[in-house]
């Protein structure tokens, strides 16, 4: 992934999670009552919903939202949560009611997206998509579970087996964007670096071999103190 500095990492990170709570997962939620995003090019979005017999989705594509919407895609810079809103024809604010809402909707504050941090998160959720992927059909081939992009946590994941497996773009305790093997019980082991479970920065793994080798390995391991 592009490596910008740490504090527009976070900035970005800040910006980008304001959108998917408060503009991303409140279209997706007044379309068909679910909040699950998908890792999209250049960034993340809604999956494509049927609304009214229209085809719809929003994205975050680096620094801009895109509307995509019957075979057209209207685009705009991300200057403010309002802004981003009136684009997709909703008003800004999460869905409330589901889940503990983690950002502020400060509908005027201009977001500050940096265009270097934003294209590394975006390779990075590219990059544990398609590792998730690969995984999800190794472990449950003929069934494999799908990763979603929960917008509380701006992380990418997929759960097989009580084990979520995934790829976080940071938070309050890892300033940079990590990759995760998070059991529902963990068991004991030199593995688990986390209370909750496992954690490897992205810096860690570049490239999907690694990020896979990882989630394998949670695997293993877990499966292993099953026995």
């Amino acid at each position: 992934m592009a490596d910008p500095s740490p504090d527009l990492l976070v900035t970005t990170r800040l910006a980008l999670h304001a959108v998917a709570e408060h503009v991303l997962a409140a279209a997706l939620h007044s379309w068909n009552g679910r909040i699950g995003l998908r890792a999209t090019p250049g960034g993340f979005g809604t999956p494509v919903v049927d609304v009214d017999g229209v085809a719809r989705r929003v994205r975050v594509r680096g620094t801009e939202l895109v509307v995509d919407a019957d075979g057209r895609s209207d685009r705009a810079p991300l200057t403010t949560l309002a802004a981003a809103a009136a684009l997709v024809g909703i008003e800004p604010g999460a869905p409330t009611g589901l889940y503990e809402i983690v950002t502020p909707c400060e509908p005027d504050v201009p977001l500050a997206v940096d265009p270097e941090a934003a294209a590394g998160l975006a390779s990075w959720f590219a990059l544990v998509d398609e590792a998730l992927a690969r995984f999800a059909e190794e472990v449950a081939p003929a069934d494999p579970p799908l990763a979603q992009l929960w917008p509380e946590h701006l992380d990418l994941a997929l759960t097989h087996d009580e084990v979520n497996y995934g790829g976080s773009a940071g938070d309050a305790d890892h300033p940079e964007p990590y990759l995760y093997v998070g059991p529902w019980s963990v068991p004991d082991g030199p593995f688990w670096n986390e209370p909750w479970g496992r954690s490897v920065p992205a810096t860690d793994v570049p490239a999907v071999p690694g990020a896979l080798a990882v989630l394998r390995m949670g695997h293993a391991v877990t499966r292993a103190a099953e026995r």
